[in-house]
């Protein structure tokens, strides 16, 4: 016991500090480009690296190339905006899923479906990516987006027409099947732990199979559901490969419809990299890191909120 506390103690401590190490290094790395650009790097919409082959200029004390420019305004709207709508379209269907497994599929079929959602979990990102790619991006530009543009026109954020299957929407729903396992295994298990005695109470006082899911189930997985659901958005908000493959790569240039290309910062930064390393000051490289630490800093903001909202959720359950 002398030695097993003290090691779990030192595992315990190994994700705090790992943490604090990221934090720590991005903040170090890109302090160059924190006082270069300002809070202006938060608000500003165009990225522009310069003249890459003239020798840097010295602009507020720091060189950079002619011309450079770092703005991620557009890249801070791309990502919360494919997120948020990848998320609108998986909590309803991961709720159901997770019902449909545990109260609805015949018994025979029970496991092999819940399987093939745990396989989509596995499946790497980049495949995501290139079935959007080739399957997705032409299904959206042909049918997807005439639908919606036909039925939901009369919104501004969904009228005019697609001028390519490449973009938000694209984008938000390869997202949206990305979280989908996420919120539906984890409710699934939430679901499970329910107690029987609760259903039966209830169907003894002659509610329907409906009123206990919706009154009865749904009430007690509130906590777990909010848990599932900033999981889902953490990995949303932190996905490169399959967004970068299918959102359009849109630079200086803001989304006014959902079939309008975008770029997430995630996917900014892996497509951005090999140019900025040519950046003989350095600056554009820093900037990259600057772009990581707001990413990081969004997804501790995100995980802060879901704390306060399953500790006033368990209030209320109490």
């Amino acid at each position: 016991m002398r030695v097993f506390r003290p090691g779990l103690l030192a595992v315990s401590t190994l994700i705090p500090l790992a943490l604090l190490a990221v934090v720590v290094f991005l903040t170090s790395y890109s302090w160059p480009a924190i006082q270069f650009n300002g809070l202006h790097f938060l608000t500003t919409e165009t990225w522009n690296l310069g003249n890459l082959y003239a020798n840097p200029v010295r602009r507020d004390g720091f060189e950079v190339p002619i011309g450079a420019t770092y703005g991620i305004w557009v890249f801070i709207v791309g990502t919360l905006a494919s997120s948020a709508i990848a998320l609108l379209l998986a909590v309803p269907v991961g709720i159901g899923v997770a019902l449909f497994l545990n109260d609805f599929a015949p018994h025979q079929l029970r496991g092999t479906f819940a399987q093939v959602v745990e396989l989509l979990a596995m499946v790497p990102s980049v495949v995501y990516g290139l079935w959007g790619l080739e399957i997705l991006a032409p299904l959206v530009l042909t049918h997807i987006a005439p639908f919606l543009e036909r039925v939901l026109g009369f919104i501004p954020f969904f009228s005019g027409a697609a001028t390519s299957g490449y973009g938000l929407l694209s984008a938000s729903l390869v997202l949206a099947i990305m979280v989908l396992p996420v919120i539906t295994n984890t409710l699934l298990e939430a679901i499970k732990r329910v107690p029987s005695e609760l259903r039966e109470s209830s169907f003894g006082l002659g509610a329907t199979r409906a009123e206990v899911l919706l009154k009865i189930v749904m009430p007690s997985v509130r906590v777990p559901l909010i848990g599932a659901v900033i999981l889902a958005l953490g990995r949303a908000l932190g996905e490169t490969m399959a967004v970068l493959m299918v959102s359009g790569g849109a630079l200086n240039y803001l989304p006014d419809t959902i079939y309008s290309p975008i770029t997430s910062m995630a996917a900014f930064i892996a497509s951005q990299l090999d140019s900025a390393l040519q950046d003989p000051s350095g600056m554009a490289v820093r900037s990259l890191a600057e772009i990581a630490l707001v990413l990081l800093i969004i997804a501790v903001i995100v995980n802060v909120i879901a704390r306060l909202l399953t500790h006033r959720a368990g209030l209320h359950r109490v």
